[in-house]
């Protein structure tokens, strides 16, 4: 999944190249490079499907150069997750009906790479001879508000049952989550077999499922982009957690740990950067500190940041913008791309 637009790294992650395309670590990888570099040794390229907006299409072509253009899924219209999930499946049915489907967003950073095969090996086993919806849950390291979270049944076993999914809750809640040891982090990786996930569809999405069953005999072949275009904005705009998982009564999660982060604000990254003797964090450009501690500071590379009486800070430039926030305030980065969107006419988003 690499649709997104990222707008809580604004101003670094932007419409025409939101954060799933960039190199964040200066490895001269994008996050999405690196999602479909992890995959290589568990899945052949040729089965692998990028689904991402129409307007980022040559972009993963570019980036993904082995890539048949046909491997490219594009919504026209941003719908969320489940019709997504919904359009990668109703291709993959397209060409079989027996298959394992592993469901990745692009933009997450794993550091134990061995172990995350580990685990997908262990969950693909699992799902490929049972009726189970399938998720990847982490072992919280500590309360987090910015990521949604799983209750998993009692047991002493890494695959269990699931009692309830949460959505990001505020920091008591976090709290009580972290300490409980019930509870693991929702990764927004799935594994299920292809006939468990169209039953779940059919049962519990019903009115997404026919609008891609009525385009069964047009996809993969020439008639799919005209019938994409049709159905796709119509298509209710639901997360596949929302829609499909809590309400679905066979689902299960894997514990894992394999050096898991969804980078999916400022305050992870800073989590995952390498910091200086004032836990201060430079990305990309040069800094001078004074007098400042717990920043995370990111420039064009070639410019100077002097940094001084600064605590907890995001201070970001790319292109036209110039962000600088505090650190606890940036889940409020979306309003301020919205607020920016309207006042100034949609030219710095």
């Amino acid at each position: 999944m690499a649709g997104g637009i990222g707008s809580r790294f604004w101003p670094f992650s932007r419409n025409d190249k939101p954060k799933q395309f960039l190199d964040f670590f200066g490895t001269g990888r994008s996050l999405l490079q690196m999602t479909v570099d992890r995959f290589r040794s568990v899945v052949p390229i040729e089965n692998v499907l990028i689904v991402t907006n129409v307007i980022y299409k040559d972009l993963v072509l570019e980036q993904i150069p082995e890539l048949r253009e046909n491997q490219v899924l594009c919504e026209p219209a941003r719908r969320n997750t489940a019709p997504c999930i919904a359009y990668a499946v109703a291709r993959i049915y397209s060409e079989t009906d027996k298959a394992n489907i592993i469901v990745t967003p692009s933009d997450h950073l794993i550091l134990q790479e061995e172990a995350f095969r580990q685990s997908l090996q262990t969950g693909l086993e699992f799902i490929e001879n049972n009726n189970v919806l399938l998720t990847l849950g982490m072992k919280p390291t500590r309360p987090e508000t910015g990521y949604g979270y799983i209750q998993m049944e009692d047991g002493d076993t890494a695959l269990r049952k699931v009692k309830t999914f949460t959505e990001k809750p505020n920091l008591e809640l976090a709290k009580t989550f972290y300490e409980s040891g019930e509870f693991l982090w929702n990764s927004g990786m799935f594994l299920w077999n292809l006939q468990t996930i169209m039953r779940a569809f059919a049962e519990h999405l019903p009115e997404l499922a026919e609008k891609f069953a009525a385009g069964r005999d047009v996809m993969g072949k020439e008639g799919e982009e005209a019938f994409i275009q049709a159905i796709f904005p119509t298509c209710p705009n639901v997360s596949i957690d929302y829609g499909l998982m809590e309400k679905a009564d066979n689902v299960s999660v894997l514990c894992a740990d394999f050096g898991w982060s969804d980078l999916g604000t400022w305050g992870s990254l800073y989590d995952l950067s390498r910091k200086d003797e004032n836990e201060n964090v430079t990305l990309k450009c040069d800094t001078a500190f004074y007098q400042s501690k717990g920043n995370i500071v990111t420039l064009p590379k070639g410019k100077l940041a002097v940094l001084q009486g600064m605590e907890d800070y995001i201070v970001a430039e790319n292109d036209n913008v110039l962000l600088i926030c505090k650190k606890d305030a940036e889940q409020q980065i979306r309003q301020f791309v919205n607020d920016a969107q309207v006042r100034f006419d949609g030219q710095y988003n």
